[in-house]
């Protein structure tokens, strides 16, 4: 298996390049970027929230920070702040991915057309009028909706990238399959698309000591069944590894799960125990306890 990596780190959310987009500190964010591409990443996301305030200032100066110490790497602009965006887009010496446009009209009838008009990539988020769609037969129809109005505006395909929404396997569990079905039906939905996901979502409100073989078991899962592209921590070095097509052993394992031929707990070490186990959570053929690991 291999996949595509957008680097997440750069977030506003992070206390040290949170302060540095406040204070205007390029030092920390060039850092942060050259990190991320010595790492690895195909594109490197630039998370500035809601950014309500400044984004129109904010991101066109990121953009300009980052190339000037990396310029070969795409770049994702990360705001619910359209004009932070609008704003960005001339900035950008490569294309960029717009991350991310809604299945909301309101959002999307603003949106596409700037996509358009600077050969910009985006991500076509299926979260519609009434928020997370309930099944795999709810995302495809916000999903045929937002395509549908992209291609009408002559946007192929081909520059879309579909995000079905990754949900927290300790509240949501049937989720976790949903968005795996959905992904099943999607090149038939609509045929060159790409997809991506914010995939630590999975493991919101786990334990920190479990988040990370949660995050790496759903990728693997979600890899196998289309996913081209996850938004990951570049410091994850097996997640890393598996984007370039490493950690065989791991993927067996899930893959042997998932097709209901676990190999024996007692073949495996104990971090290929935590893979099969881990698989179960997800598949809802056990149920979710922060204690999963141990049983």
């Amino acid at each position: 298996m291999s996949f595509h990596v957008i680097g997440e780190s750069l977030n506003v959310i992070s206390t040290k390049v949170g302060k540095a987009m406040k204070e205007r500190d390029p030092k920390p964010i060039q850092e942060e970027a050259l990190f991320q591409k010595e790492a690895g990443v195909d594109m490197i996301d630039l998370n500035l929230g809601p950014a309500k305030k400044d984004g129109h200032e904010l991101m066109p100066w990121i953009v300009e920070v980052i190339q000037e110490v990396v310029d070969d790497v795409p770049l994702a602009l990360d705001t619910s702040n359209i004009d932070a965006i609008a704003a960005a887009l001339p900035k950008c010496k490569i294309p960029p991915l717009i991350n991310s446009i809604m299945c909301r009209p309101e959002r999307y009838e603003r949106m596409l057309p700037l996509a358009k008009e600077y050969d910009a990539e985006f991500i076509a988020l299926l979260w519609g009028p009434d928020g997370l769609p309930r099944d795999e037969n709810e995302r495809a129809a916000l999903c045929v909706e937002l395509i549908q109005a992209a291609n009408d505006l002559g946007i192929p395909n081909e520059k879309i990238w579909v995000d079905g929404i990754v949900t927290p396997v300790n509240i949501q569990q049937p989720q976790a399959i949903s968005l795996m079905t959905f992904m099943e039906m999607l090149q038939d939905i609509a045929p060159g698309v790409k997809s991506t996901c914010g995939l630590s979502n999975i493991s919101n409100g786990a334990p920190d000591h479990l988040r990370y073989i949660i995050n790496v078991t759903y990728t693997i899962m979600l890899n196998r069944v289309g996913m081209y592209s996850f938004i990951a921590d570049a410091r994850d070095q097996v997640s890393m590894d598996l984007a370039k097509g490493k950690r065989q052993d791991i993927v067996d394992v899930v893959y042997a799960t998932m097709d209901g031929n676990p190999p024996a707990m007692d073949s495996l070490s104990k971090e290929l125990q935590g893979y099969k186990k881990t698989v179960d959570i997800i598949l809802g053929n056990s149920l979710y306890s922060d204690s999963w690991l141990d049983v």
